[in-house]
Order: structure tokens, then sequence, then C-alpha cells
């Protein structure tokens, strides 16, 4: 007999059955979970064994995992940019030459890889923070969204969600011209990119996003055309925000206030707006980032590799701005030690343990994190949402011991993005077993795409 949704009546597609479930509060064990168009038609607890038919997950599932904000480009600076010493700013002159070199068809490559990696580590859908746009000199491609399509089209074949946040990058400081590097970037006014951006199209896996690269590479009197084009679609709108101090010398030197209150003063604030990093900020700062509901994206991997610092997260939080968790330059593609690095770098701070709970972190990683790509019915396990899964192994070296019902915890505290042993985005198996299901030879792909940069 075929099984249908309770409401739409439409046929369910998959069912798999959970040998542990996080649904939201607790973990349960024995769960049965329907598939139908791509979303959870129903779940039931309480389900001993599996029904006939049903795909097993053995190990605790979760809601898939949001990796808010990405540059897929970063991969290819992974353990190259470790050599020697330096500051964000060197860093950059690294970013830089590897930007350089990307075509249109090598950045499908690299990102494809990238976002499969993604999916081996449990993340189904990612926040893509775009600015290269053009080719090298700033000459449009033929198709002047050739980079972004390219990026679409990676997510589509890696099997991940994408928000393409096509990003204004305009100047390379306060009344500065592109740099050579930045010429790639520049659309040359917050008019021109949005008339480009406006030609990007989303889809069922696709959601298309808007972002200000940072206060000092577009001028303030052009930070409310790209609000603008974000409200007027209702569309996600993200910002790099006081990742460095010198960002803040800057801009107080420029217009007399700090990033923040330049953002407020220009109507980028609010609930559809992400600030990435939020790190060094004054407790005005914090005011007006928590009483306009402006959401903060910690990176705590790219954060303490690039010597940021460590951000005020369990303080905005407080003041009103939800906290979602974002790989960033993929020093490492692990939303499980994103979530206890904000943790533990707080505990550092602090010398108190304790400020979230793993269900906190785990909201972070998931439900908060799709919300701030624009899908707020995603990263829960009820009818209705996206069937976005993914599973952890309670028996490898670093899960077996804990009882099940601490489960949350052990993913939290001790697992890494090795143990995901099954990604599910739509209802569809994307990883099973630990091997992605579309790319046969991931290290092999990964090694290619950068080895064609690097050559």
């Amino acid at each position: 007999m075929q099984l249908t949704h309770r409401t739409t009546g439409a046929p369910v597609t998959a069912t798999y059955w959970m040998d542990h479930a996080w649904l939201g509060t607790h973990v349960e064990p024995g769960v049965t979970l329907d598939v139908a168009g791509g979303r959870i038609a129903g779940i039931r607890t309480g389900v001993e064994a599996p029904p006939h038919g049903a795909t097993v997950l053995r190990g605790l599932t979760l809601p898939g995992l949001a990796n808010t904000h990405s540059h897929a480009f970063h991969r290819a600076l992974r353990a190259t940019v470790q050599v020697g010493s330096g500051t964000f700013w060197t860093w950059r002159e690294l970013m830089y030459r590897t930007a350089a070199k990307l075509t249109p068809d090598t950045y499908f490559d690299l990102a494809r890889a990238t976002y499969a990696e993604m999916a081996l580590a449990g993340i189904t859908s990612v926040g893509e923070f775009h600015y290269l746009h053009h080719a090298p000199g700033g000459t449009p491609y033929a198709n002047p969204n050739a980079m972004g399509e390219a990026l679409i089209a990676a997510a589509a074949e890696a099997g991940i969600r994408i928000t393409l946040l096509d990003t204004a990058y305009l100047a390379a400081g306060f009344g500065e011209q592109p740099n050579r590097h930045q010429l790639r970037f520049s659309d040359t006014t917050a008019e021109a990119w949005a008339e480009r951006a406006s030609l990007l199209k989303g889809d069922d896996h696709t959601l298309i996003g808007a972002a200000v690269h940072s206060v000092r590479a577009v001028p303030a009197d052009q930070l409310a055309t790209v609000a603008r084009w974000a409200e007027e679609r209702d569309a996600p709108l993200h910002v790099h925000l006081s990742e460095q101090t010198a960002e803040n010398d800057a801009c107080r030197a420029a217009h007399g206030r700090t990033p923040t209150r330049l953002l407020a003063d220009h109507g980028v604030l609010g609930p559809r707006t992400t600030g990435i990093h939020n790190t060094h900020l004054t407790e005005e700062d914090i005011a007006l980032l928590g009483s306009s509901t402006t959401g903060t994206c910690m990176c705590p991997t790219t954060e303490r590799d690039l010597a940021d610092g460590i951000g005020p997260a369990a303080a905005l939080q407080k003041a009103g701005s939800p906290l979602s968790l974002g790989s960033d330059s993929h020093a490492v593609i692990d939303l499980f030690e994103e979530a206890r690095a904000m943790e533990l770098n707080e505990r550092l701070r602090t010398h108190v343990r304790g400020h979230w709970t793993a269900a906190a972190l785990l909201r972070a990683a998931s439900a908060d994190g799709h919300a701030a790509l624009g899908r707020p019915d995603a990263g829960v396990l009820e009818p209705g949402a996206p069937a976005d899964l993914t599973t952890i192994a309670l028996d490898s070296v670093r899960t077996a011991g804990p009882v099940p019902r601490l489960a949350a915890e052990t993913a939290v505290f001790a697992a890494s993005a090795a143990d995901v042993r099954h990604t599910v985005v739509a209802g569809r198996h994307i990883v099973r077993d630990g091997r992605h299901t579309r790319i046969e030879d991931m290290p092999q792909a990964l090694a290619t795409a950068i080895a064609a940069l690097h050559g």
C-alpha cells in the first residue's frame, strides 16, 4: 500500500529509519521519517525496528547543517597559507594570487569539490559570499554572471543547497579605488552591481541574496542601494563586520563612527541581515545589532587561523542577535568544530564553562544558519520542513562510550566531520556510509582542482 502525505496526498518517495534522532530538545530512539516532494511528510517515534523498504541510518541523525559563510576558492589556500608568519593582511596577498588564476571552468571544478567536501561533513546548505565576478583586469565575461553561475552549478552537482550572496565590492578602502587584484571584484558602482545581480536566477536548490563586502569596500553613499536591492526581494543580506581593528580605526577616521553605526545609519541592519565575524565591537555596536535583530555568523576556525580575535558571541546573543556558524576560509570544513570552538573560545576568555548547551550550539549550526540563508523552515526534523538530514556515527573512536541520551553532547564536544556517515538533501542520499554518491574519488577531485591553480 502506498503511503501518502497526511495533508497534500503527495506520494511518499523515501522512508528513513533512524535508530537515534535529535528532535530539537532530546534524543529519540527508533524514529521513522517519510519524505514527499523533498520535504518531511511525517515522523513516527517508538519504531523499534526498520519498516520494510526503509533506508536505515545508524547513529545520531540531526537536521542538515548550514554553513552560513563560505568563500569556496579559499579551499585552495589550505596549508599553503600556514607557511611562515604574518597577519590577516599578509594572508590576503596570498588569497589575491589564487583569485587571479580562477576562470569559470576552474572555479566550477574547485567549488564542486569543496561543496562535496561540505556534504561529506553533513552540510546541506551553504551561504557563498561571492565577489569574484569578472575576468582579470575587471573586464566582464560575455555572460556577466559566469562565475556566480559556476558556483550554482557546482552546488547542484555536489548535491547541496546554495544561497549565492552576490557581493558588492567597489573600493580598496575608504576613498580608495580598487587595486589591481580587486578589479575582478568591482562593478564600479552599486547601481551597476544591482543591474548585474538582478540577472541571477534561483531554483529549487538555489536562493539569490546580497552582500556588502565590508564598509571599507562599499562607499557609504552606496550602502543603501545594496540594502534596498535585498529588501525589495526579501533576500538575505550579509556583510563582513569589524573583523579587524584596522577597519574600525579607518572607519572612525573617515566617518567619525564605528562600522556598525555606519551600517545602521544607512539602513543595512535588520532581521534579514547577518554580520560576519562581528569581532571587535563596542557596547553600543552590540546594542545596535541586538535591537535590530541583525544576525551574527561566527567563523571560529578562520578567526583563530587569521589571528582575528574572539568575538563577543554570548553578549550578542543576549542582546538579541541570532547566532550562526560558517567555515569561511575552509582552514577546515567541520561545523561540529565551529560549534564547540564558539563555546571553548568563550570559556578561554571568561574562565567560565557552559555558555551554550549542546542543543543551542546545534541550533546555531542548523536552524539559525538556515534562517540566515533565507530558509527559515529548514534545520528541524518536523513535518513540512525540507528533508535535509545528517547522521553521525556513535561508534567511532571519538564518539563511542557515552550513552545515547547524551548523543547531542557527543556530537558537539567530541565528534568531527569524519564521523558523518550519511547526508540527505531533499530526501535524496548524497553521502551514504561516508562516501559521496555523485563523486567517486573525492580526494582526487580536490587535489586536481587545486593543482590546476598552483601549477
